[in-house]
């Protein structure tokens, strides 16, 4: 992971001074354990989860918020501030403060559409099959958000089918046994080089 965190942190700010980076995939693929395991190899770097910009009316149309609230001020250098959703009350909590760092994670499903691409240093995708991460989705949450289920796999599949994001990857993320496999995406040329295996024992190899 340590290897990825420098090679993220060696690119280009690609949002003002920021090196935002996405991180895409299905529901129930992981993307939030590995933001926050990859957030730590950079020694805390922030992470914007989409579900608390994401609303009940608006799972996947909150595009022109994000920008006005996180991403323009990010790109003048500035400190964002954006109101997380609370999907218990439907409500939006109290502005939380987003302040330009060297490197944000912008972690959650549509992280990597093309209206945000131009943004991003990198976009990595968490290849996992839709129908099994969706599976391992519903188990997390159980039977009391099978409804909420049944309609967000529908409107998954709707964004997906208007805005690809796993073919303007960077890299592709791969969950192992032990640490995740890292591998270029198809948005990138293929080099062997490339390649890292993370894992959290001291045999990874980076």
């Amino acid at each position: 992971m340590h290897t990825l965190a420098s090679r993220l942190r060696r690119l280009p700010p690609s949002c003002g001074p920021v090196r935002l980076i996405g991180v895409d995939g299905h529901a129930g693929s992981g993307k939030s354990t590995f933001a926050g395991r990859l957030a730590a190899a950079l020694e805390g770097a922030p992470v914007l989860h989409l579900d608390d910009i994401a609303t009940h009316q608006e799972l996947f149309t909150w595009t022109e918020r994000l920008q006005r609230e996180v991403i323009e001020p990010l790109g003048r250098g500035e400190t964002a501030h954006y109101r997380p959703y609370d999907w218990r009350t439907r409500r939006f909590g109290p502005a939380r403060a987003l302040p330009p760092a060297p490197v944000i994670l912008l972690e959650g499903v549509g992280a990597g559409r093309r209206a945000l691409r131009p943004r991003l240093a990198r976009l990595l995708w968490m290849d996992l099959p839709r129908e099994e991460a969706w599976a391992r989705g519903r188990a997390r949450d159980g039977e009391e958000q099978r409804a909420f289920w049944d309609r967000w796999t529908q409107e998954e599949r709707r964004h997906f089918a208007g805005d690809p994001s796993r073919r303007y990857a960077d890299l592709l993320v791969r969950q192992r046994t032990e640490g995740y496999e890292v591998r270029p995406g198809l948005a990138t040329a293929p080099d062997p080089d490339q390649i890292l295996t993370h894992s959290d024992g001291p045999s990874a190899v980076c």
